[in-house]
């Protein structure tokens, strides 16, 4: 990373890291990224929530975040091989925005896979307060957005924005 005379990171190193950083664990693409940032940007509010909601409220992340996988990138997976149904209609795009009221589920013959034994029988696992999950039926809904509270606290927006409004 960029340092100055005296050794120290940079303040532009340090909004790169982060951005950076969200991109790794959110396992975004530059382009949609920037993408997310636009959209943030054109919102009414702040723009640090704006960011955050929506890459909270994709599919995959939706996935991870109410158990049915064990990280983001099965989520992914999960989403992208066609198991997941939203609305009742399949979905194979894991970038897709979900809105409060939109339901999920994974396809009916795949509820006996091995790949989901474990969220079934997970009785510790508690999901954010804006989803009700039903991990029994490998299903949820959302219930609320995202508040700032109940998302990936890794992440620092204030620098990806600041980063981005250069």
């Amino acid at each position: 990373m960029a340092k100055n005379a005296f050794g120290k990171q940079t303040e532009y190193a340090k909004q790169l890291r982060a951005k950076q950083k969200a991109k790794r664990i959110y396992g975004i693409a530059e382009r949609q990224f920037e993408i997310y940032y636009e959209k943030a940007i054109k919102q009414t509010g702040s723009t640090e929530l704006a960011l955050q909601k929506g890459l909270e409220t994709r599919l995959d992340n939706i996935i991870y975040r109410a158990g049915l996988a064990d990280s983001r990138n099965q989520a992914k997976q999960i989403v992208g091989h066609g198991i997941i149904k939203v609305n009742g209609k399949r979905v194979d795009i894991p970038s897709i925005q979900l809105k409060v009221g939109d339901s999920f589920e994974v396809y009916e013959t795949k509820k006996g896979s091995k790949l989901f034994e474990k969220a079934k029988n997970d009785k510790k696992f508690k999901s954010p307060k804006w989803l009700k999950v039903d991990l029994g039926g490998l299903k949820g809904e959302v219930i609320n957005m995202p508040e700032k509270e109940d998302m990936e606290s890794a992440v620092d927006t204030k620098m990806i924005i600041e980063f981005y409004s250069k």
